[in-house]
């Protein structure tokens, strides 16, 4: 049987000897994620929360200035 999500994050977590993220953070990553990817391409979404991880800023803040590029970018019609 394949593994849940929350499986997945806690074997990767201990194998990597860190804490695992909280719900709140998954939901954070998850918005910045489908930002980064609709604003650009899918390609883009685990490679900006791998920056915001390495950032170490608060990753709502992360979050605010990958919507801000989203609003930033003009709608094509």
């Amino acid at each position: 049987m394949t593994m849940t999500k929350e499986q997945w994050f806690t074997t990767f977590c201990e194998r990597l000897g860190i804490d695992g993220p909280s719900d709140d953070e998954i939901e954070v990553l998850l918005l910045l994620a489908g930002s980064a990817a609709h604003a650009s391409e899918r390609t883009a979404a685990p490679i900006a929360c791998w920056l915001a991880g390495r950032s170490g800023i608060p990753l709502g803040v992360a979050l605010k200035s990958a919507l801000k590029i989203e609003e930033s970018e003009p709608k094509s019609e």
